[in-house]
C-alpha cells in the first residue's frame, strides 16, 4: 500500500517532529553520534535523519530501536497502557452491566 502523506492530520505531523526532535535531543545529551547511532539501531543514517526530522515514512520498528539504544524503549511499550487510557476506562465504565446475576444452576448449590 502506498502512503498519501498529504492526508495526514496536522496534529500528526506535529506530534512526530516534536518526536524526532526529542530523539535527538536525547542523543546528543548521550554524547551518542549519528553515525554511532544508526549503527547500533542497524538502520542508515538517512533514515536516522528522517526520524529526527519526524518523516512519517519511516516505520514504527526504526522509531523503536533509535529509542532502544537510547535506553527508553520502555515508554513506548507503556504508550497505550489502558491504566493511562482515561477515556477507554470511561467508556469502559459507561457499559458495565448494572447488575450482575448469578445463573440459576449455580444457585442451588
Amino acid at each position: 500500500m502506498i502512503m498519501d502523506i498529504r492526508n495526514t492530520p496536522i496534529p500528526v505531523k506535529r506530534a512526530l517532529r516534536k518526536l524526532g526532535e526529542d530523539l535527538r535531543n536525547a542523543r546528543k545529551r548521550r554524547r551518542i553520534p549519528m553515525q554511532l547511532a544508526a549503527e547500533r539501531a542497524s538502520i542508515s543514517r538517512a533514515t536516522l535523519n528522517k526520524i529526527e526530522k519526524g518523516n512519517e515514512g519511516v516505520s514504527l520498528g526504526a522509531y523503536a530501536r533509535i529509542l532502544f539504544i537510547l535506553g527508553m524503549i520502555g515508554r513506548l511499550a507503556d504508550l497505550m497502557d489502558s491504566t493511562v487510557d482515561a477515556l477507554g476506562m470511561e467508556l469502559e465504565a459507561e457499559n458495565l452491566p448494572k447488575r450482575i446475576r448469578i445463573p440459576r444452576k449455580e444457585k442451588g448449590r
